[in-house]
């Protein structure tokens, strides 16, 4: 219809407004592109940025950077938290030896690709993201007048992750499934769940259903942050029944007892894509 705008020409209206972002925009394009590729772009990133906050998809840390430098100052209400499932982490583990066994022949790439852990400036380029979320979470108890068994703790720390402009991912596994436990646990029924934000574990909790066991696993890491500092430290943890090296959210105290083991492991994909780089 003769009234409507196409994309193409909401975007250059939205860059007419906003010349520092149409200037940010250029800076990417090439000496042989025209001016309708940095739109084309501009609108990849836009669909980029909605997959990772709508669908929680993952994409090389370059891009990461950069929407979210477009998304600065988007306030998006009601958040999803991302799921995922048993199947989930068994299919990206299948895909992950999968590439192993195709690139034996490569010698090189193959070695790359049996590294499996977080980069050792992870825990730096991590930190400034929990120490703001540090401060929301501080204010926000504040506000609810402080820490207690009464509080809603997953939704406490999902608005608090969300101020930041984060999502967290939520991981469930039946209990049964669960490999490496004491030989001391019997109780077979009820599901596990585990809480990340921005790959760095931050909790853990055990309950009848997922719902109980993600207000467990929410209480658990809002208890990291009664301290009066959070870290991000690489700590060595059990996944699939072997020692990994796991981004891990800790406070000051010291700990006299291990980690639960991981139901996820979001860096063998980030190790894939540096050896195939």
């Amino acid at each position: 219809m003769a009234g409507e705008k196409s994309e193409e020409d909401t975007v250059s209206e939205y860059l007419g407004q906003n010349p520092e972002l149409a200037q940010w925009v250029d800076t990417f394009r090439s000496y042989c592109e025209s001016n309708k590729h940095s739109l084309d772009r501009l609108l990849s990133l836009s669909m980029v940025w909605a997959n990772t906050v709508f669908l929680g998809c993952c994409y090389p840390q370059a891009v990461m950077d950069k929407i979210k430098e477009m998304g600065d100052g988007i306030v998006v209400q009601d958040a999803p938290v991302h799921k995922t499932t048993k199947d989930g982490i068994q299919g990206r583990g299948k895909r992950s030896a999968t590439t192993e066994g195709e690139s034996d022949s490569g010698g090189k790439r193959a070695k790359s690709s049996r590294k499996s852990g977080p980069l050792p400036q992870a825990p730096a380029e991590h930190q400034p993201f929990f120490n703001r979320l540090y401060k929301a979470v501080a204010w926000k108890l504040v506000s609810a007048g402080g820490f207690g068994p009464n509080l809603d703790h997953f939704e406490i720390l999902r608005s608090c992750v969300e101020s930041c402009k984060e999502t967290m991912a939520c991981v469930y596994v039946p209990l049964k499934d669960i490999t490496g436990l004491p030989a001391g646990r019997t109780q077979k029924e009820g599901h596990v769940c585990e809480i990340r934000c921005q790959t760095v574990y931050i909790g853990t909790g055990y309950g009848r259903d997922e719902a109980a066991a993600k207000a467990m696993a929410s209480k658990e890491a809002l208890k990291v942050f009664q301290g009066r500092k959070v870290t991000v430290k690489i700590c060595r943890r059990r996944y699939n029944g072997k020692d990994v090296e796991d981004l891990v959210l800790l406070d000051e105290q010291p700990r006299s007892q291990g980690f639960p083991p991981a139901l996820s492991y979001p860096f063998q994909d980030e190790q894939l894509e540096e050896g195939s780089s």
